[in-house]
C-alpha cells in the first residue's frame, strides 16, 4: 500500500509513476476525491457525536432538576437517526476508498528503466557463454521424455493440463537442486530456512499484494477462509506481521522451500508446452526485511545470491531490470535472471528479485525501532527466488544435454545425486 501521506503531498510524483507504469493517473483524482468525502463525513460524525453528547448532558441536568426532558429526548433520537445514517455512509465509502487504495501499485525507485514492456527492459550484466551444441538441441519435453524422467500424460490423467509426474532421476533431480539451493543458501549466503504453511489466510496475502488485486490468479479452498500460496513469499514475509522488530536483528534473512499454485488466469494458450508455465511447481524463496537506509544494498546481495546457484551449476544467464511497464504491481524494482534455453534459442525468467520498500510492510505492519526516536518505523522488504526449480530441471537439461539424449550432471549437484550422468532408465 502507497504512503497516503507522501501521496497528498506531492501527488504529481505519484502521477509521474502511475503514467510510467501505463496506469490510468485519473486514479489519484478518485483516492483524492474519495478521502475529501471520506473526511468530510468523518467530521460530520464527531460532529453529531460530540452533539448527542452534549443533549445528553442537558437531558440529565433537566430530569435531575425536575422538569420536562420530552423534547430534548426527540432531539436525541433524531441525532441518533443522523447519526446512524451518517455511520453507515461512512462504512461504504471507508471501503471504497481502502479498496481503491490497496488496488494502486508501488512507486518507482528513480533508476528504474522507463519503457512500455518487456522488449524495453535493460540488460544489466550476463555471466558464462552460451553453450556451442554441435547437434540440433531438444527441448525438455522431448528430453524428459526420451529418458523416462518426466510423464505429461499420465499427471494429465491423474489431475490435468499443466501438472507432470517427474519419474526416477527426475525426481531425483528436482530433490537435489532443493537441497542443493537450500544448504547453498543457509551455510554461503547466511539465510535461515523456514518450512512454511502451504495455506495462508487472505490477511497474508493482503500484506503481500495478492489481494485484492489477483484474486484469479490464486486457489482457494472451498467452505474455508484459506488460499493454497502462490509462492513462500506469502508466509515468510508475513512471519513478523504485526510485529515491531529491533533494528539491530535486521536485516533478516530468510529461505523456504515450498511448492507454489497458481492457476494462471489470463495465461489461456501461453506456454502449454512443457514445465514452463506449471498449476503447481517447486521454488526456494529468499525474503529479507530490511531498514529503510539498507534495502537498496540488500537488494543487490539478494539478487547475487540467486545468481550464485546459476554460477554455481554452470549455467549461462543474464540480468534484466524490469522497465516501468513490466514491473510487477509490488515492486519499486525489479531484477529478472534470464537463464539460455538452446532449444528455443532464448532467454527465460528463472527469478525475479524485487525490492519492495515500504509498500508490503505497510499492509503487513511490519515495523521496527528507529534508533534515534525508539518510535517504530515501517520496515522495507524485499524477495526473489532463488531459484524457481522446475525451470532449474529445464536449464539443466537444455545446456547439458548429450547428442546421445543423456544429461551431463552439473558438478555442484553430483553428491546430491550419486551420479555424473543421467541416462535412459
Amino acid at each position: 500500500m502507497i504512503d497516503l501521506k507522501k501521496f497528498s503531498e506531492n501527488p504529481e510524483e505519484y502521477k509521474k509513476c502511475l503514467s510510467m507504469r501505463g496506469w490510468d493517473i485519473s486514479l489519484t483524482d478518485k483516492i483524492f476525491s474519495l478521502d475529501k468525502e471520506r473526511r468530510e463525513i468523518i467530521s460530520k460524525v464527531e460532529k453529531a457525536r460530540n452533539e448527542k453528547k452534549q443533549k445528553s448532558q442537558d437531558f440529565g441536568k433537566t430530569k435531575k432538576a425536575g422538569q420536562d426532558t420530552s423534547s430534548i429526548e426527540i432531539e436525541i433520537k433524531n441525532i441518533d437517526k443522523e447519526l446512524s445514517s451518517l455511520e453507515e455512509t461512512l462504512i461504504k465509502v471507508q471501503l471504497e476508498f481502502d479498496n481503491v487504495v490497496m488496488a494502486v501499485p508501488n512507486y518507482l525507485l528513480p533508476d528504474v528503466p522507463e519503457g512500455k514492456d518487456s522488449s524495453q527492459n535493460k540488460v544489466v550484466r550476463e555471466w558464462g557463454t552460451k553453450p556451442e551444441l554441435k547437434f540440433t538441441p531438444k527441448d525438455h519435453v522431448d528430453i524428459g521424455e526420451d529418458l523416462g524422467i518426466i510423464d505429461f500424460k499420465r499427471a494429465g490423467k491423474v489431475t490435468g493440463a499443466r501438472f507432470v509426474f517427474m519419474c526416477g532421476a527426475g525426481a531425483k533431480l528436482e530433490r537435489a537442486l532443493i537441497n542443493f539451493m537450500l544448504d547453498t543458501h543457509t551455510k554461503k549466503h547466511g539465510y535461515k530456512e523456514l518450512l512454511t504453511p502451504f495455506i495462508v489466510n487472505d490477511q497474508s496475502l493482503m500484506g503481500t499484494g495478492q489481494l485484492p488485486k489477483f484474486k484469479e490468479d490464486l486457489f482457494k479452498l472451498e467452505g474455508f477462509p484459506y488460499y493454497l500460496i502462490p509462492t513462500a513469499e506469502v508466509p515468510v514475509t508475513n512471519f513478523y506481521a504485526d510485529e515491531i522488530l529491533e533494528v539491530d536483528k535486521l536485516p533478516i534473512k530468510f529461505v523456504a522451500y515450498s511448492a507454489c499454485f497458481r492457476s494462471e488466469a489470463g495465461s489461456y494458450g501461453k506456454d502449454t508446452r512443457g514445465m514452463i508455465r506449471q498449476h503447481e511447481f517447486n521454488k526456494v524463496e529468499l525474503v529479507k526485511i530490511t531498514d529503510q537506509q539498507s534495502s537498496i544494498k540488500e537488494h543487490e546481495e539478494l539478487t547475487k545470491n540467486a545468481e550464485a546457484i546459476l554460477q554455481l551449476l554452470g549455467l549461462h544467464y543474464r540480468v534484466v531490470a524490469l522497465c516501468s511497464g513490466d514491473i510487477g504491481f509490488a515492486a519499486a524494482k525489479c531484477y529478472d535472471i534470464e537463464v539460455w534455453l538452446p532449444s528455443s534459442n532464448c532467454y527465460r525468467e528463472i527469478s525475479s528479485c524485487s525490492n519492495f520498500l515500504d509498500f508490503q510492510a505497510r499492509r503487513a505492519k511490519i515495523r521496527y525501532r528507529d534508533p534515534a526516536t525508539g518510535k517504530p518505523v515501517l520496515a522495507h522488504t524485499i524477495n526473489g527466488s532463488g531459484l524457481a526449480v522446475g525451470r532449474t530441471v529445464i536449464a539443466i537439461l537444455d545446456q547439458y544435454q548429450q547428442q546421445d539424449g543423456s544429461v551431463i550432471v552439473p558438478e555442484a549437484l553430483r553428491p546430491y545425486m550419486g551420479t555424473d550422468k543421467i541416462t535412459k532408465e
